[in-house]
This record gives C-alpha cells, sequence and structure tokens, in this order.
C-alpha cells in the first residue's frame, strides 16, 4: 500500500515538473518572439515583395514588358472575330490590325477589365457584315444563315433596326450571339489575366531575392554566413507575402498579446 502511494506522489511530482518546464519554455518562446518584433519583420518582408512588383512593372517601358503576358489569350479570341484584312482595308479602324492594336493598348495601360471588353465587343459588332457572319456564326455556334440576314438589316438600317425589323427568330439568334459573344470575350480576358497575374508574381521573385540580397550588403551583413541565408528567405517570402502582410502582421501581434495575457 505505501508503495502504491510512493509510486503516485512520485507520478504527481514529475507532472508537476513537466508542466513548469513547459511553462518555461512557453514563455521563452514568448519573449523571443517578442524581441524578434515579428509584425515589423512580416511588414519589411511584405515591402519588399511590393517593391520587387514595382520593378517588374517598370519592365512596361520596353515593349509592354511583362503586360504584354496574357493578351495572346485575348487575341485567340477576336481572331475568331475579326477577319483578316488585305489591302486598303487593313488600315481602316475595324482591321484586324486596328482592333488588336486598340485592344493591346488598353491592355497595357491596365484599363478596367470591363471597359476592356466592352471596347472589345463592341469592335467585333461593328465587323458584324454579311462577309463576316459566317465566321462569327462558327465562333458562337448560331445559325449562320440567320446571323447575314441580321447583319445585312443591321448594315442597312443602323442598330435602330434590331428593334424595328427583325424577326422573332432574328432576335433570338442574335440575343444568343450576343451572350456567346460575351462568354468568349470573358474566357479570353480572364484566361489573359490570370496568365500575366502568375508570370508577374514569377518575375517578382528572382527580383526580391536581389533586393533583399542587395539590401543586406548595403546595411553591411555577412553575405558569406547565416545572413546570405536569411536574405534569401525573405526574398523567396517577400512576393507570396506582399498582399497580405498586413493581415499576417496584425494576427501575430493579436496572438503575441494573447499568449502575454495566458503567461501572466
Amino acid at each position: 500500500m505505501l508503495k502504491n502511494c510512493d509510486s503516485v506522489a512520485a507520478l504527481v511530482e514529475a507532472l508537476d515538473a513537466s508542466a513548469a518546464s513547459y511553462t518555461k519554455e512557453t514563455a521563452m518562446a514568448t519573449d523571443a518572439i517578442s524581441n524578434m518584433n515579428l509584425p515589423q519583420i512580416v511588414l519589411a518582408i511584405g515591402s519588399l515583395g511590393t517593391a520587387a512588383y514595382g520593378v517588374v512593372d517598370v519592365s512596361k517601358s520596353l515593349g509592354g514588358g511583362i503586360s504584354n503576358m496574357g493578351f495572346g489569350d485575348i487575341k485567340h479570341v477576336i481572331v475568331k472575330f475579326v477577319p483578316a484584312s488585305g489591302g486598303s482595308a487593313a488600315d481602316s479602324g475595324l482591321s484586324l490590325r486596328s482592333v488588336l492594336a486598340t485592344l493591346r493598348a488598353n491592355w497595357l495601360n491596365g484599363m478596367a477589365m470591363a471597359d476592356q471588353k466592352a471596347v472589345a465587343k463592341s469592335l467585333i459588332k461593328l465587323n458584324l457584315t454579311p462577309a463576316t457572319a459566317g465566321m462569327m456564326a462558327r465562333a458562337t455556334g448560331v445559325d449562320a444563315v440567320v446571323l447575314g440576314s441580321i447583319a445585312g438589316k443591321l448594315a442597312a438600317k443602323g442598330e435602330q433596326a434590331e428593334s424595328t425589323s427583325l424577326t422573332t427568330e432574328e432576335t433570338d439568334v442574335y440575343g444568343r450571339f450576343d451572350l456567346l459573344l460575351s462568354a468568349l470575350l470573358d474566357q479570353g480576358y480572364q484566361r489573359g489575366d490570370q496568365r500575366y497575374r502568375n508570370w508577374a508574381k514569377m518575375a517578382a521573385v528572382p527580383v526580391a531575392v536581389v533586393l533583399a540580397f542587395l539590401g543586406a550588403w548595403g546595411i553591411g551583413a555577412n553575405l558569406h554566413g547565416a545572413d546570405s541565408l536569411k536574405a534569401l528567405v525573405a526574398g523567396l517570402l517577400a512576393t507570396p507575402l506582399a498582399p497580405v502582410a498586413k493581415d499576417v502582421a496584425s494576427a501575430i501581434q493579436a496572438g503575441s498579446k494573447i499568449a502575454q495575457l495566458w503567461k501572466s
């Protein structure tokens, strides 16, 4: 009986010692985090990422730079609706070359996505003629004969013909054409925007690493020791951390306060 009591007492003492050790280690970890000032570190790394994005964005001055990424997806949609023009027609404002130049200028300038799609849609509709109705019908899957009839009426009387002269069947086909055209343009612009963002992020990573090493060198860090690893890690984290740096820093501050209250 006495042996069992001694065993229980020993177990209780061991648990108390373990709890005290855990509390001490937790307190030390909390103090270490406080001394590191993690929120400021996160904000600094996020600022590095923002600077890297800025450097990448400057490449627009070199023929469009990184902003050229993604426009190919838009061009892939446009060429389905606007035919290539030759001779004097190639110089008109509705030629394929002119349409692509206009849309590319809007893309590089960062015009609002909805406005870009509206301009593209208008330029395509202005190219709707009996001669181009066939290729536009193939691109959208509507009846080519009916769309050609619609194009003839619109060319003869203008857009007011849509509400005055179109038959019920033509109105239905034209409505489907309009919706499918919007869907295809949305597909092209969304894919292009995603491709541009992905390439911009990829390009910003090496730029952020270079900037991190330059910053470390500028403050006299030892780039042959542990400081080089810190600079590398900061550069790699900068790009993904930049958009959420403030939120992460706020979360760390809140967590640190909770840990301090729990410790006290």
